[in-house]
């Protein structure tokens, strides 16, 4: 499943405009400790975090994650939006909880 497919199926709002779009998601990862994040995250994982700083695109691009998914339609500023589109890392937004993400995305990548 690529993020353009992924923001399809769960109607995910992108932030960072068309970057990453047709990048292979295998995998999703929810924490919002960042060395939790670093020690746990797959490579082209899509990594669901409450977190809305800065720190977060050093931790995704480290772990070189396919996205981020920022749950509850928090708000980041724009010089997050702006740092994550400069380092290509696609930042998505969506109304429901990191609990309801999580399994929708566990749904969409397990089934056959």
């Amino acid at each position: 499943m690529t993020i353009a497919q992924l923001v399809n199926a769960l109607g995910l709002e992108v932030l960072t405009g068309d970057i990453n779009m047709n990048r292979e998601i295998k995998a999703g990862y929810t924490s919002d400790l960042l060395s939790d994040a670093i020690a746990n995250i797959e490579e082209d994982s899509v990594w669901i975090t409450i977190q809305r700083h800065i720190n977060i695109l050093g931790v995704a691009k480290l772990k070189d994650a396919a996205a981020i998914i920022i749950p509850r339609n928090l708000q980041l500023e724009e010089n997050v939006i702006e740092k994550a589109r400069e380092e290509d890392i696609a930042i998505l937004r969506c109304p429901q909880s990191a609990f309801e993400i999580s399994g929708l995305l566990y749904n969409i990548l397990t089934r056959g």
